[in-house]
Order: C-alpha cells, then structure tokens, then sequence
C-alpha cells in the first residue's frame, strides 16, 4: 500500500468509529427529549423513570463520541495537511461554528440537564434536554455543511492557489446540504429510536426477575420506539429517494456505481437486484434484473436513461484531463462496494419500516401479543445493531462514491495528503488508533452492558445524596 491508501484507510477507520457514535447520540437525545416530554405532559413518574434511565445510556454515547470525534479531527493535521492548506478558508468557518456554539450549547445544557434533577422546574428541565437535543442536530448541521461543500463545491474562487470563500450564504443554502442533512438526520433518529425497543428487548429476555413497574416500562418504551421507528424509516427512505434523484444529476458516476450500470441504458432501464462486477474488465455478472424499475427509481417514471459509468469516465476525462498534478486519473468508483452498501442501506432501512409496522400492531392495546413470544423480542433485540451497519453502508457510500476528490472537481485525494508523512509513520499510527479504537469499544460495550443488569426501579432507588463533607467535624 502506498501512502495515499494507507492515510485513506487511517481516515476511514477514524471515521467509521466516530459515525458510530453520532446518530447514536443524536437519536437517543431526541427520544429521551420526548420521553421527559410526556413525564411534564402527564405528570406519570413511570416516564420519569424511563427518561433517567435511557438518557444515562445517551450520555455513555455522548462521552464516547467527543473521544473519537477528537482523534478524528487530528486527521487534517497529521496525513492531510495539503488538504487544509488548500480548503482552510472555507472548511474552517463551519467548524468553528459547529465547535464554538453547537458543541458548547450541547455540553453545558447537558451538564444542567444531568445534574438538576428535581432542583429546578419540570418545565425548565425540559427546557435542558430540548436544548440539548438542539444543539446535536446544530453540530451535526455544520459538519455536514462542509461535507456538503467536499461533494458539491460552492461559494468560493480559487486565489494564489487556495480556494477562499466569497459567499458564505450559498454555502448553508448548498442543495446537497438540504438533502444529505435530512437524510443524516432522519437515520440518526431512526438510530436511536430502534437501539431502545432493542434495548429494552433485551432487557425483558433476561432471565432474572424484573419489577411489574420495570416491566412496564419497557413496555412503554418499546410501544413509544415502534411509533418513532415507522415515522423516522419512512422519512429517512423518502429523503433517500430525493437525494438519489439529485445524485442522478449531480454525481453520475457515484449513481451509476450503487446501480452497477457500466455501460448507458436504453430508455426503459432495469434495475439490478444483485450483480457482481469484475473492476477490471467492467463485466457485470450474476445480475437479476427487474424491468423498467431503475428508470423508476431514477425519474419516477417508466422511461428514461441511465448513464454508465464508462460513458462518464470518458466525459470526466475530456473534462479534467487524464493527468492531474502529475498523477495519473482514474475515476471509476468502488463499484462492487458501493453496490451492495447501497443494498444494505436501503434493505435495513426497509425491514426496519417493517418491523416497526409489526411491533405496533403486537403492542396495541389489549392485544400485547409480542411480549409473550420471545422470539419476537429476539428479532426486535437483534435489530439493534441494525443502524451501526445501515450508518456505515451510506457513509461508505457518500465518501467512495466521491472519489477521487476530496473536494469534487476542484482538488483530488491524491494532492490533500500530508507531504512529509512516511509509509512507516502510517503503518504505526494505523496500529496505534486501531488499539485505540477496539479498546473504547471494549470499554463502552462493557460499560453499556454493566448499566443495563440494572432496571429502572434500581437507577430510581440510587439517587445520589449530597453529603456535607464539613459536617463529621473533619477539619
């Protein structure tokens, strides 16, 4: 490997393990806001409960999540410092913003949202989640602004070889913002929403004695989690099918990869369930195809072609040459990778819709039939992990499916890597964050397991007492 693979690999490793924790946290905090919603709604301390226990497992997100997202950010400065060079202008003004009043917002409200339990007013504590809540979707808004900016380039000129911005509005009313971000959102709320009817799942398949309240409480969870999962999968897909249409347009080549088409469709264009493409001779085998349904999915219509990627790689060529600062072009795609991500993605998002469908008829009322067969709870607890892997499929998605840019068209992934990194540095630093990275898994695994042998009904009856540390006469 050479050194531009090898900071690639380091980027996405970094990266893979920090999207673990962001639509985790950022769904989780949305759910546990409206879970302390229907506790001042209703005045019923079973919803107090269960906001205070699942908001705990947010806050073990949250923590992990600042971790990676520190040592992702050391990225830009150790393998992409041409990158930074050239983008700083524009890629910094988001991330200041994202830094300085997304992220304080969100972790001063949750230092008053954890520690003013019934020391200030229902409402007012309520007022301490939302904001927290806010401020997750604000951080997430700003860094998408410039991921949005790296696949669709906007609002800025090239001087003395640096790009600097010239219009800071055309970056936040980037249409491959409003697209992405919803998209990013929807799935993150669809996260959280399915890691607690997972969650609590589990928690009803242990095999010890649990409290009728307890009980009911993940009753209520899992019943409130159905609701939110059938909302946010059907949002997340409907903005999935929007952002795929601009993709059409916007960026053939990525397109044209997650639907294998390497050679331009005649009007009525098939989609391929499975295929399987060799990369160096562009054949696609193995390919089950559904007449007309591509020219669906892409225009919403039976007719209408689709462009293969060879067709696009000759009009790349014309367009950006086939040299760029001395290295030689290639851009095709993963192919293969960004096929069956795009399968995943879209069959996880789909059984999810599904299943929540099916959870809420089981748990209507009067007709509680999930609870009774536990391989019911079983599929439900199972299907946590789902998003983890629906998350990564789309993020590999939207990062392979750009190259070989960093920024599309204007500065490639060849010319952002750091110039004075060696192939043994990297090599070290892999194995080094790659340790890293399985031990706060280990720890975060274990520290999530150890919280969940506890019920609602115990986290309760453990209210930390403050003590007066003068009042044994010690000093």
């Amino acid at each position: 490997m050479n050194i531009v693979d090898l900071a690639r690999f380091q980027f996405a490793m970094t990266t893979i393990f920090h999207f673990f924790f962001v639509p985790f946290s950022i769904g989780t905090a949305f759910v546990v806001a409206i879970m302390e919603s229907m506790y001042v709604k209703t005045g019923n301390s079973q919803y107090k409960k269960m906001t205070k226990f699942w908001g705990n497992v947010f806050l073990l997100s949250f923590a992990v999540g600042v971790v990676t997202g520190i040592i992702q950010e050391f990225q830009f400065g150790m393998n992409w410092s041409d990158y930074s060079r050239f983008m700083g202008d524009i890629f910094g003004a988001p991330l200041a913003f994202e830094a300085l009043l997304a992220f304080f917002i969100e972790s001063t409200f949750i230092g008053l949202w954890m520690f003013t339990w019934n020391k200030v007013g229902k409402g007012l504590h309520l007022f301490f989640i939302w904001m927290v809540s806010f401020g997750t979707l604000a951080s997430a808004f700003w860094i998408l602004t410039a991921n949005a900016f790296m696949q669709h380039p906007v609002g800025y000129s090239i001087k003395g070889g640096r790009a600097v911005m010239v219009n800071f509005g055309a970056l936040i009313t980037n249409p491959q913002l409003g697209f992405e971000y919803g998209h990013v959102i929807f799935g993150a709320l669809l996260t959280g929403s399915t890691i607690f009817a997972g969650l609590a799942a589990f928690q009803l398949l242990k095999k010890r004695a649990i409290s009728k309240e307890s009980k009911q409480i993940y009753h209520k969870t899992m019943r409130l989690s159905f609701v939110l999962m059938f909302i946010f999968s059907i949002l997340t897909i409907g903005l999935g099918d929007l952002q795929m249409q601009y993709l059409v347009k916007e960026q053939p080549m990525k397109f044209a990869a997650t639907e294998a088409v390497m050679k331009t469709t005649g009007e009525r264009a098939p989609w391929s369930v499975i295929a399987f493409v060799n990369p160096k001779t562009h054949e696609v085998k193995g390919n089950i195809d559904i007449p007309d349904m591509l020219s669906i999915l892409s225009y919403h219509k039976t007719t209408g072609s689709v462009k293969g990627m060879e067709e696009i790689n000759k009009e790349m060529e014309k367009k950006y040459g086939t040299r760029i600062a001395g290295h030689k072009m290639n851009y095709y795609v993963p192919v293969n990778t960004l096929f069956w991500s795009f399968r995943f993605m879209a069959g996880f998002g789909t059984l999810l819709a599904l299943v929540s469908i099916v959870g809420l008829i089981m748990t209507r009322k009067g007709h509680e039939t999930l609870y009774k067969h536990r391989w019911c709870l079983w599929v439900v607890a199972i299907l946590t992990f789902a998003p983890f892997i629906m998350n990564t499929c789309g993020w590999l998605i939207t990062e392979f499916g750009r190259q070989p840019w960093t920024v599309y068209g204007v500065f490639t992934t060849a010319q952002s890597v750091s110039p004075n990194v060696s192939v043994a540095s990297l090599l070290t630093s892999n194995i080094v964050y790659f340790c890293l990275f399985t031990i706060l898994a280990i720890i975060m695994i274990a520290l999530v397991v150890r919280y969940l042998r506890k019920d609602p009904d115990d986290i309760e009856n453990q209210e930390p007492k403050l003590a007066d540390p003068f009042a044994k006469g010690a000093f």
